[in-house]
């Protein structure tokens, strides 16, 4: 008999009838029954409309009411468990129109003593569970899946601002201006650094929860990887004053299979944390292997000659956000979540983490993952000498081709714009996807196709995933790469199968973004229009150009353009803003004039510079081709179709 007691409804008018039924389910041992006894409709339906029953048994003949009437009220109300209708005899009319009504189940009262009667009563309860268990399992991927809205929306939404702050702050530190503001930029960047660090953490947390972290298991090389790591180390260690050894006893493997991103963010992890708790001595990290259960692990310690920890503090630093009393008091960064994610990870890679440490003596973390099967793998002693396999930052290479970046954010989009101008490439810019869309056909119409798209995945209007959608079907063929901070499980197959070509993670990498446009724009050198841009050649002397734009993006881009040509630029975003700033300074050699102002068009501008400032020469820049007949009485120097590249501003200034 079951432990469970099933709380069961009997609406029935007869008393007789009532201690039969009870007898019957007596009988059934498969359920222990708590029955609950009513006789007449309006109770009937006050009650199911509790849903507080597992079952419900109804008489069809309630006095002068219909049962049906009953049934269908009841569920009406919300009663969601099985109803089974009891009739003193047979009638098939009467049984489809029960079963129509929402009843499981159509019983005669003769039949009851049956085994028919044990199957209808377990039938339902079964089927309720089974439902009842369907009813969960929508519930839990609903909320899985509004986990994975959450977890994409709150990486764009962090990682966003971090790829400005990063990128803007590295391109001011590889400028002339690093020397005035060395020590400022370098606090912002590793500030910048390090929230992002902890955002990492954090939404690995989240992704271990919501079971949407993804281990990328190769084949890689052992000693390289931990030459990477103690490449990576050593500086840290060295500027607090104590040595750092890697070591190992025994001949190791040459090559394991293992997600190398995770094994070194461990390993860096727990460096790490002993550089921030030893103020003197040395770090010593050993490798070797080890049967456990009859499975060769590969194992790392990291042993340090710090403060140690508390036998009975041990425990907690393996949980989220939990930090030592020894901790919080000390001038060390960090929000207890390093180790936490490491014991997931090594989890996950079939392994795990053990401590063992002493108050003044140090800590030693032992940590083991499974490398595969390398029984027949090539072995020797590691000397940690090879060279480190670190992702090196590309310089960028000069390349040819047309790019149209897609970001809702000004700052993202001029920062990715300004590293792909850099190696030559032609930019243009959209907010949107559905802005994207209507650049490509223009683009199309003028014979001018973009060679390469990059593009945002969550935006208003149209997102990415939507674009690159409609982009294929309008026929671009061309290579279209995300741009995204929702790196989660699956994502690639998921971008792929959009049409996507490539993904880009971001803060977007310039080593990464260099990289992808190598592998799919040409070197200017292997194009039949190759020129060698020099930009002293172009001019002796520096020049200034006032351009006025109300388009912030246009504006700030073509700013960038210009300034690569050596072209010192001045903003105006109005009509007004630009006769102001040319009533205090005239020394320009072009005035670049937007056709559509907020406050005029460019045409009557032109024709006010003219008036006042005859020796100032006037370009226009339209979207469209203008009317000869609006600007022959005009001194126009050059008209220059949007969108403006790097090509027609070297034009400008040869």
């Amino acid at each position: 008999m079951l432990d469970k007691v099933t709380q069961l409804l009997l609406v029935e008018d007869d008393e007789d009838d009532y201690i039969l039924t009870c007898d019957y389910l007596e009988q059934l041992d498969s359920h222990t029954f708590n029955v609950q006894w009513v006789s007449s409709p309006e109770q009937a339906i006050e009650t199911l409309s509790k849903n507080e029953h597992d079952i419900c048994l109804l008489d069809y003949r309630l006095g002068a009411s219909n049962g049906l009437d009953v049934l269908k009220e009841a569920i009406a109300n919300g009663f969601s468990g099985p109803i089974i209708m009891l009739t003193g005899q047979s009638d098939d009319e009467l049984d489809s129109a029960a079963l129509d009504a929402g009843a499981v189940d159509y019983l005669i009262k003769g039949e009851m003593s049956s085994s028919r009667f044990a199957r209808a009563i377990r039938y339902a309860l079964a089927r309720k569970d089974v439902e009842g268990e369907r009813v969960e399992r929508l519930k839990a991927e609903a909320e899985n899946r509004s986990k994975d809205r959450f977890l994409a929306h709150l990486s764009h939404e962090l990682r966003t601002p971090l790829s400005s702050i990063l990128g803007y702050t590295e391109l001011l530190m590889q400028s002339d201006f690093s020397q005035q503001a060395e020590n400022e930029l370098g606090v912002i960047y590793r500030n910048g650094k390090h929230l992002l660090s902890l955002l990492n953490d954090v939404l690995d947390l989240s992704k271990i929860a919501a079971d949407k972290l993804e281990l990328t298991l190769s084949e890689i090389n052992l000693d390289s990887m931990l030459a990477d790591v103690y490449t990576l180390m050593r500086v840290s260690v060295l500027d607090k004053g104590l040595t750092l050894r890697f070591e190992s006893d025994q001949a190791l493997p040459l090559v394991a299979r293992l997600d190398a991103t995770r094994v070194r963010q461990i390993l860096i992890n727990l460096i790490n944390n002993a550089v921030k708790f030893t103020d003197k001595g040395e770090i010593v990290v050993k490798a070797w292997t080890q049967h456990v259960d009859n499975k060769e692990m590969l194992f790392f310690s990291i042993k340090d000659s710090g403060m140690g920890i508390a036998p009975e503090k041990q425990q907690l630093i393996f949980k989220p956000f939990e930090q030592i009393a020894d901790v919080e008091s000390r001038s060390v960064g960090g929000a207890g979540l390093g180790l936490a994610i490491c014991a997931e990870l090594l989890s996950r890679m079939q392994g795990n983490i053990n401590l063992h440490s002493e108050i003044g003596k140090g800590s030693t973390f032992t940590i083991s993952v499974y490398p595969g099967d390398i029984s027949d793998v090539e072995r020797q002693v590691l000397n940690f000498s090879s060279v480190p396999q670190l992702q090196s930052k590309l310089t960028p290479s000069k390349v040819h081709g047309r790019v149209l970046v897609v970001d809702d954010l000004r700052d993202l989009r001029m920062l990715v714009g300004h590293m792909i101008s850099s190696c030559g490439a032609r930019v243009d810019y959209a907010e949107h996807g559905q802005q994207a869309l209507e650049k490509v056909r223009i683009a199309d119409a003028y014979k001018a196709p973009y060679d390469i798209i990059f593009i945002d995945i969550h935006m208003p209007v149209m997102g990415g995933k939507e674009a690159t959608i409609e982009l294929r079907k309008m026929g671009y063929k061309g290579p279209i790469i995300a741009l995204t901070a929702a790196t989660m499980k699956g994502i690639h197959e998921e971008l792929a199968a959009l049409g996507f070509n490539d993904v880009i993670p971001k803060p977007v990498d310039s080593s990464a973004l260099y990289q992808c446009l190598q592998d799919y724009l040409v070197s200017p050198e292997n194009t039949p229009q190759a020129k060698d841009i020099q930009v002293k050649a172009l001019s002796e002397k520096r020049q200034r150009f006032l351009l006025v734009e109300d388009d912030d993006d246009a504006a700030q881009i073509t700013q960038l353009l210009l300034e690569s040509l050596g072209v010192e630029t001045v903003i105006a975003s109005s009509c007004a803003q630009c006769l102001q700033i040319l009533n205090h300074d005239q020394q320009f050699d072009k005035v670049l004039l937007d056709m559509h102002l907020p406050d005029g068009s460019g045409i009557d501008l032109g024709e006010q510079v003219n008036e006042r400032y005859p020796e100032l020469r006037l370009v226009i820049v339209s979207g469209a081709e203008p009317d000869p007949t609006d600007i022959k009485d005009l001194n126009i120097d050059r008209v220059l179709l949007k969108p403006i590249n790097l090509g027609l501003l070297e034009t400008l200034i040869s």
